[in-house]
This record gives C-alpha cells, structure tokens and sequence, in this order.
C-alpha cells in the first residue's frame, strides 16, 4: 500500500517538473522567433544595400550585427535541444513507470482471473455461501464474493487508465523527438548561413580597406554628428534639470523609473547594430570611434517608437546625422529617441509608457532607431534597463 502511495505521489509531483521545463522551453522558443525576425529584417536592409560602394560601411555593420544575431540564435538552439533532450529522457523514465505499473495490475489481474475461472461454477459460490455455519459468516462469505467481483472489475479499469497514459506519453515522446530532429536539422542549417554571413564580412571589409581615405572622411563627419547630438543633449539636460529642481514629484517619478531596471519596455524591436559604450573600427584598428552613448538598432521601415516610461517630453529637435530627436524626462532620467522621420509630440507634452513617439526614418534602404538612456548626466546602457 505504502508503495502504490508513493508511486501516485511521484505521478502527481513529476508533470509540475515537466510544467517549468515547458516554461523554460517557451521563453527559448520566443527568444528564438525574435532573432529570426531581427536577421530577416538585417537581410531585406543588407538587400537594399548590397552592391552599392558608398553603402559598403552600412552593409558591414548589419552583416556583422547579423552574424551575431546568428550566433545567438544557434546557442539559443544548441539549448533549446538539450532542453528537449531532457524532456525526452524524463517522459521515457516515465513511460518506463507506466510500463512497470502496467504490468503489474495485469499480471494481478491475470491471478484474479484465473481464480475466478477455477470457480467458474455458480453453483460453487452458493454452495459456499450455503454452507456457512451461521448467518454472521454466510453475510462474510457473501460480502468477500462481491469484493472479490469489485477487485475484478477495478483491476481491468486500473489497466485501461494506465495503459492509456503510457499510450500518451509514447505520443508525447514521439512529438518531442520530433521536434528535437528538426531543431537540429534548423540548426545545421544556422552553421551554413554563418559561414557565408563571415566570408561576407571579411570581403566587405577587404572592399572597404582599399579605399580608406573616403571612409576615413565619412568616419570624421559622423564622429562631428556625434558629437553635435551629445552636445545638445547634455545641454538639454541641463536646462531641464535646472527648471525642475528636485520636486516631490520628480523623486517620486526618478524613483518608479529606477525600481523597474531591467524591466522597461524596448522602444522599438531590432537587431543593435551598434551597441553601448567604447566600439572599435570594424575596419581601422587605430581609428579612434567616439563612445556610444547608446545603441542603434536596425528596425523595420515604418516602425513606430514608442516611449518606454512616462514623463515630460523635454525637447524635439533636428539634429543633422540624427534626423528629427525627442528628449523625455522622467524625474531626474532622460531618454533619447532619434533618427525619426516623423514626431508626434510637442515640447511640455506628457506622454505615457508605450505611447508612440514618432516614426523611424528610412534612408538609402536602412531603419535605424538610435536610443539613449541617462541618469541626471551620466549616460546608461539601455541594454541592462530594458527588459530582455
């Protein structure tokens, strides 16, 4: 009795397991899903620039944030395997159990049977009734006649629930090994597309290495861009920081927007094409690039922004190189939407998280969405503020 227990203790404990795996599995195949449509939307730009000389350094750049896009992807999937791998190993021990106990309510069942055949006679079970000494065990002997029937009956249904379940999970097992299969069919073909994806890389940046002087100019003027666009920030910041002080209100909205670190909402969904902070040349090894201050994120064409958290729009502006800009505060943090072909709000609007900022601009066949994050003056990686 006390094993039977345990064996149903088990069954009910093991699909809670089973239930987190599956949980787990999601969020790869969802990871999975956003990174095909971040490499499909790098092919349709790398596309439209494909062939062209003056577009050489831009086609680099979404190659190069493609193969790391494609990278991730076959790690996600290499996971992904295993995690089905497991699963796979877990409903065999399973079914394993269910074959076992199968087999033994049939083999009990089988003893039961034979009994009953042996008494087949129904004479034999009046005669044993009958043959009672008194009425107290003519009502036992009856009583364990009608069990005994029960048990027949309750042992053939044991055998049809559980041998039902083992058919199930034999269909399960037999849908994950599938789905594995083609996780790994998915995943040789991942490796193929990395290798061509590198060897386009490295004759772009052969192509790109014959004629430095012109890219060395370019470099210079947007590095003058760049700098443009932090110069205005930091003094938009600044003004806008020394109107509003330090309110109750801003301490209370500075304090909201820190609490969810790690869980804003992107402003847009791309593959980065260039990522925080200090970047090398993926050319010139002794250029020196200007420090990011935030990311810039290849999007599809007429893809609305929207603003990751409330707060105030602090400033719209053109900036040349940034296109049209929209500075938000959020209490004591600011954040930066630019490259916009379109702006929906005004200078003193309110706007709420989610609400749509303006629409990315698209220039020579790229969508891209440069967006900066800021505590007071000191510029944040948004990657470590948004949620993943």
């Amino acid at each position: 009795m006390k094993k039977f227990l345990l064996i149903v203790i088990l069954a009910a404990a093991l699909p809670l397991g089973l239930r987190a795996q599956g949980s787990s599995t999601s969020a790869m195949e969802a990871r999975r899903s956003q990174l095909e449509r971040e490499i499909a939307e790098l092919n349709r730009q790398i596309r439209g620039l494909s062939g062209k000389k003056e577009s050489a350094m831009g086609e680099l750049e979404l190659t190069r944030s493609k193969i790391s896009a494609r990278k991730e992807l076959i790690s996600e999937t290499e996971k992904l395997i295993h995690a089905l791998d497991d699963s796979i190993k877990v409903r065999e021990q399973e079914a394993e159990r269910l074959a076992r106990r199968r087999d033994t309510l049939s083999a009990h069942y089988s003893r039961l049977v034979r009994s009953a055949y042996v008494n087949r006679d129904s004479r034999v079970w009046y005669m044993y009734i009958l043959g009672s000494e008194n009425l107290g065990q003519a009502m036992r002997r009856y009583a364990y006649l009608r069990g005994f029937a029960r048990n027949l009956n309750a042992q053939a249904a044991k055998i049809a629930e559980v041998t039902a379940s083992l058919e199930e999970e034999m269909l399960r097992i037999r849908d994950l090994r599938a789905d594995a299969e083609a996780h790994r069919s998915a995943l040789m073909e991942g490796y193929a597309a990395l290798k061509v994806e590198e060897a386009q890389s490295q004759r772009l940046i052969a192509s790109i290495d014959k004629d430095r002087t012109r890219w060395e100019s370019s470099i210079r003027e947007k590095n003058k861009q760049i700098a443009e666009l932090n110069r205005q920030i930091a003094e938009a910041i600044r003004r806008a920081s020394a109107s509003s002080g330090s309110t109750a209100v801003d301490v209370a909205l500075s304090s909201d927007f820190a609490s969810n670190k790690g869980r804003l909402p992107w402003p847009a969904r791309g593959a980065i094409v260039e990522p925080f902070g200090q970047n090398p040349h993926p050319v010139y090894q002794n250029v020196t690039m200007p420090f990011n201050n935030g990311i810039t994120m290849a999007v599809a064409e007429g893809t609305a922004v929207k603003a990751i958290f409330g707060g105030t729009v602090s400033r719209v502006a053109v900036i040349p190189g940034f296109n049209q800009c929209v500075l938000v505060q959020h209490g004591k943090y600011f954040t930066l939407y630019s490259k916009l072909k379109s702006v929906s709000v005004s200078k003193g609007d309110r706007v709420e998280t989610g609400q749509t900022i303006g629409v990315v601009e698209t220039v020579d066949g790229e969508s891209r969405l440069h967006f900066e994050l800021w505590d007071g003056r000191s510029p944040q990686n948004p990657v470590q503020w948004l949620a993943r």
